[in-house]
């Protein structure tokens, strides 16, 4: 009894004997907490108090402890471990259990994976569904390590957002999520979505219009020192971003990082546990090798590395095909053709991507094809039937559209 309410033993064995009696509304109040009383059953003035001393600050330096008088050193060593109790009781009941966190990682990992394979439309809600579960719960109190845990699933969660956003074509939207998901990083102090949140920053940026300011993000990330397949990662983007800009030197410098990064562990907290769109397996790798020589006019390689990665998909698990990837080789294929004079073969590369149902034409995919149609257009493949076919086709071609975004949003 002493431990459940914070009087002494002596204290208590003087009321059970009727010596003295409780008289100070403290006293009152700790004994009929202590024993878990109802608050219904409690009376008037101590709820009223309770009440008062909830709505109230506490002062700086703490209450005073409040002891009873007549009790030796030994009670109040009983007395003051059982306010300790208490207090850790109170201060440390979480409002989440391991088993809710497992079920939340596993709903990340769900929408992860089917990301790559699955339209935007209903996997956006899900994944908006589980982001405001996850903030919800941030809203209370955890013990430390599930906070943590909480902070990487809601930054997981924004950085999966941003991508979506991207892929809708709102670049301003998803750079928001980024911003959102460095902060989460930083909170739950994890290297690998630091370097994952940089990442994607890099790669909307190379989309969009700033491209230029890629390269500092993939730099700002590989000095974050990721291991594995996240450096893979940075590696590829870093190359692309540098193609891009026709920065050559730069470009086949970070293709040699990417093949050095092949070969290292993966670090024991990277993100690619979530599985799908979170990872950066070799179709994907190829892909990004294969864009890097088409934007640097390597034709013949950008061929042979775009071709493989649509292979690997091919004949890759279901679950792992990524249509955007494999529609963006084609392209690439597609773009190395033309440049070659191939118009054959551009058109038998090119005529999947008109069976590719809209709700799955991300953005990326319908600026690709317009600069396509734009290569198409050049004066000396004026008289030829195939590229006037083509172009008519690629000029025709929509990607995901305005309604469909709004829904979305």
């Amino acid at each position: 009894m002493a431990a459940l309410t914070g009087l002494s033993q002596g204290f208590l064995s003087m009321l059970e004997s009727g010596a003295r009696r409780l008289t100070s509304l403290d006293k009152v109040e700790r004994f009929l907490l202590g024993i878990g009383a109802p608050e219904g059953l409690l009376p008037p003035p101590i709820r009223k108090h309770c009440a008062l001393r909830t709505q109230q600050p506490l002062p700086a330096t703490g209450p005073e402890p409040t002891f009873d008088k007549d009790a030796d050193l030994q009670a109040l060593a009983a007395q003051a471990a059982a306010q300790s109790i208490q207090f850790a009781e109170k201060t440390l009941r979480s409002n989440v259990t391991d088993e809710s966190l497992e079920v939340l990682t596993h709903s990340i990992g769900t929408i992860a994976t089917d990301y790559v394979h699955t339209p935007l439309h209903p996997l956006f809600k899900k994944l908006l569904v589980t982001r405001n579960q996850i903030f919800e719960l941030l809203g209370g109190r955890q013990r430390p390590h599930q906070t943590r845990e909480l902070h990487l699933l809601a930054g997981t969660s924004c950085l999966l957002l941003a991508h979506a956003s991207q892929n809708l074509g709102d670049a301003d939207a998803a750079m928001a999520q980024i911003r959102t998901a460095w902060e989460f990083a930083e909170q739950a102090d994890h290297n690998d979505l630091r370097a994952w949140t940089k990442g994607t920053a890099a790669l909307i940026s190379e989309w969009s219009p700033q491209h230029q300011s890629s390269l500092e993000y993939t730099r700002e990330a590989a000095a974050l020192s990721p291991q594995g397949e996240t450096r893979v990662r940075i590696a590829a983007i870093e190359a692309r971003a540098a193609a891009r800009i026709g920065d050559r030197g730069t470009a086949l410098a970070a293709l040699g990082d990417l093949r050095r990064a092949r070969e290292q562990q993966d670090s024991t907290e990277s993100l690619n546990r979530f599985g799908g769109i979170l990872t950066f397996p070799g179709a994907k790798q190829e892909y990004y090798i294969g864009g890097t020589y088409a934007l640097l006019g390597e034709h013949g390689l950008a061929e042979h590395h775009a071709t493989r990665a649509i292979a690997m998909y091919e004949n890759g698990p279901k679950r792992e095909r990524s249509y955007g990837d494999e529609a963006l080789a084609r392209l690439d294929v597609v773009t190395s053709r033309i440049a070659t004079g191939e118009l054959e073969g551009a058109s038998e590369q090119f005529l999947p991507l008109l069976d590719l149902p809209q709700n799955l034409r991300i953005q990326q995919i319908g600026h690709a094809v317009r600069q396509v149609a734009d290569l198409l257009g050049a004066p000396r493949l004026a008289r030829s039937r195939t590229a006037r076919e083509l172009v008519e086709a690629a000029r025709s071609y929509q990607a995901i559209d305005t309604p469909l975004k709004a829904a979305l949003s």
